[in-house]
Formats: C-alpha cells, sequence, structure tokens
C-alpha cells in the first residue's frame, strides 16, 4: 500500500454494487444516445457533402465509369475504393481481392497509399489492374447508372445522383472511424475538465517519460505503461497503452497513478467481444506491479450487465461517464 490516498486503492467504487448496474446502464445508453443525436448527423452530412465531390471527381476520371483503365487506375489509385462502392453489391475490399485474383499487397497499397506497389513489375500491375477493371466492367451497378446499359454519356444531374448514392454507400466506412475517434476525445475532454477544475495541471505525455515519476496533482492522456508477460519461458516486456494516468494531489512519494482506460460504445455487441482486452492488460501490469496498482474503466454508451459482470469477476472496477465524480472515491 501506498500513501495517504492507498486505503482506496482496494475499495471497489462500482464492481460491488450490482443493485445500481441496472440504473446506470440505463443512464448511461441515454447520455450516449443524446450525445450521438447531436454529434453524428452533423458529422455524416459534412462527411457525405466530401464524399459526393469524391465520387464526382472519379467518375470524371472514367468517364462516368465507361472507361475503367488500368492507365486511370495507377494515374489515381485511390480511386478504386470508390469504385468499390458502385458495383451491385459493393463489394468489401477482401471480395475483390477474391474475385479479381489481385494481390492484397497492390489493392491495400492502392486505397491506403494512393500509390502502386513498387516491388510489382509493371507487366504484372498491368495484368492484375486489367483484371480489375473487367470485373467492374461487369459488377458496377445499372440501377445507379442506368446509362451503361446503352453507353450513352449522362447528364450532370443523373451523375450527381449516382455520386451522391454511392458517397451514402461510403460514408458508413468514413463516419464510424470519426465517431469513434470523437466518442474518445469526448472522454477525455470530460475528464480533463474535471480534474482541472480540482487544481490537477495536464502534463504533455513527451514531456516526462517514466508513469512512475508523475508530481502529484498532474495527468496525463495516451502513456504508454511498461508492463510484464508471464510465461513458460520466463519473463517478457510489453508495453500497455492507457488512455488516462493521474497522480492524485494526496499521493506520496513511491506511489502509483490510478491508470484508466476510456470505453465508449454505441451498441451491446461490440463491447461483449473485446471485453478479455481489459483483463489481459490488468495482468500483464499486475505482473510488473503488483496489486497495489489500480486499473479502472471509464465507460459511456453500451455497457450491459453481461460485460460488467464480467470485469468485476476479473477484479476490475470502472466508474461512469455520466457521474464522473466517482473519482473521489478513488482518491482523486
Amino acid at each position: 500500500m501506498h500513501g495517504n490516498y492507498s486505503w482506496c486503492l482496494n475499495m471497489p467504487v462500482n464492481s460491488n454494487k450490482p443493485e445500481r448496474w441496472k440504473s446506470d446502464i440505463s443512464r448511461s445508453v441515454d447520455f450516449y444516445n443524446e450525445w450521438f443525436i447531436n454529434y453524428a448527423p452533423k458529422t455524416y452530412r459534412d462527411v457525405r457533402i466530401k464524399a459526393t465531390e469524391q465520387v464526382e471527381t472519379s467518375l470524371k476520371l472514367t468517364d462516368n465509369l465507361m472507361n475503367i483503365t488500368p492507365n486511370m487506375l495507377k494515374s489515381t489509385p485511390s480511386v478504386l475504393k470508390i469504385l468499390r462502392m458502385a458495383t451491385a453489391p459493393p463489394l468489401a475490399r477482401d471480395r475483390l481481392i477474391n474475385l479479381s485474383k489481385t494481390k492484397k499487397s497492390l489493392v491495400e497499397r492502392m486505397e491506403i497509399d494512393n500509390q502502386i506497389s513498387p516491388r510489382m513489375s509493371s507487366a504484372l500491375v498491368d495484368e492484375q489492374l486489367q483484371r480489375i477493371c473487367e470485373m467492374f466492367s461487369q459488377l458496377a451497378d445499372i440501377d445507379i447508372f442506368p446509362w451503361l446499359i446503352n453507353m450513352v454519356p449522362p447528364d450532370q444531374v443523373d451523375v450527381h445522383r449516382a455520386a451522391t448514392i454511392v458517397a451514402d454507400r461510403l460514408c458508413g466506412s468514413e463516419v464510424d472511424p470519426m465517431i469513434r475517434n470523437e466518442q474518445e476525445n469526448r472522454q477525455l475532454t470530460c475528464i480533463k475538465k474535471w480534474l482541472e477544475i480540482r487544481g490537477y495541471d495536464h502534463i504533455e505525455t513527451r514531456d516526462h517519460a517514466k508513469f512512475d515519476k508523475m508530481e502529484p496533482g498532474t495527468f496525463t492522456f495516451r502513456l504508454n505503461v511498461p508492463g510484464k508477460i508471464k510465461g513458460e519461458n520466463g519473463e517478457s516486456n510489453v508495453n500497455i497503452p492507457v488512455d488516462v494516468v493521474i497522480m492524485p494531489l494526496e499521493s506520496k512519494k513511491g506511489d502509483l497513478p490510478l491508470l484508466i482506460e476510456a470505453k465508449s460504445a454505441g451498441d451491446f455487441t461490440n463491447v461483449n467481444k473485446r471485453r478479455k482486452e481489459e483483463a489481459t492488460k490488468l495482468t500483464q501490469l499486475k505482473n510488473a506491479y503488483g496489486d497495489g496498482l489500480k486499473y479502472i474503466l471509464l465507460l459511456g454508451g453500451y455497457f450491459d450487465a453481461g460485460y460488467l459482470g464480467y470485469e468485476a469477476a476479473e477484479g476490475i472496477d470502472w466508474i461512469w461517464e455520466h457521474r464522473i465524480e466517482d473519482l473521489i472515491e478513488l482518491g482523486v
């Protein structure tokens, strides 16, 4: 046990109170839904406008899909992602690779880096791109692009209409990561405001090297904390990314900071698929620092009783975003 605030390290805040889980779950879902309704529509509109412009540009490059060529794909490789959304049905990246019998490295480099893989010979690139072009010609969605039936150039109204439909298909893959990033930013902003009101100082991660050397009354975000993996062949070191690291105001020399993992979710399914991750991190941290280390979750959104019960059984406690003041019970 360390310091003046260490008395509370082994005192659970929420994991030992199942009688209030149901109420907290409902409040957390309502909290998330209210945020989503306010944030997501604007985000979607902004991304949709940008995506529509990108699709219209791509349609120009392909003569409105009437002239998809290897040279065009080589000059603007990122068009490939948009073309996948112009087929019936839209194609996932792996499905495109399998159907066209092309190399995964070629397709990924085109879509992610907007480049053609330099390791492939020019002849092989041309051969594979030709297969991709032929496949798109066969699978193009003629309900969206009816001019492809008779190969008659469309007017601008038809092109714009088609572009907005393809843009809608693109938006799902574009918006979801943005919403996940904003979820994390929302949580970190919430905890930052709460801490600063109480006199804590935010320290940039780059300004200190070791989490166990932090001064009392300081906190930081996204810090790699060294942990240990124990196996049959001995121990190995591992860096564990931690969202929030707080050294309480009342801490003394030798105390370890409070570690917090920020978790936000828009549905119940995914959180239960990934609930083992926190238990693995906790084990690796305790392998390095013992039971005196406190590692908790900051939950916001859809976390059901099954998830909470699993984490509680693994010895992991949590606080809720809708009741951030529970940090007081942790000596913060």
